[in-house]
């Protein structure tokens, strides 16, 4: 895995960059389980929300790291 991305001169890491990326897929998963209606189970939702997250950041972490 390369270590930095530039873009235009500024190096950024490649986990700042998957840390961004997690944001929307987060908020798209989010809204699936509000529609459904499972965050009724959740007992702490900003918990959840955050754990969610770190799921989110090492799935697309393994997901490069493949290719």
């Amino acid at each position: 895995m390369i270590g930095e991305a530039s873009f235009y001169g500024l190096y950024l890491p490649w986990l700042m960059l998957l840390a961004l990326a997690a944001w929307p897929l987060l908020w798209a998963v989010r809204r699936l389980l509000v529609a459904s209606g499972a965050y009724r189970w959740v007992w702490h939702p900003a918990l959840f929300d955050i754990s969610l997250y770190v799921l989110l950041l090492y799935a697309l972490v393994r997901l490069t790291l493949l290719f």
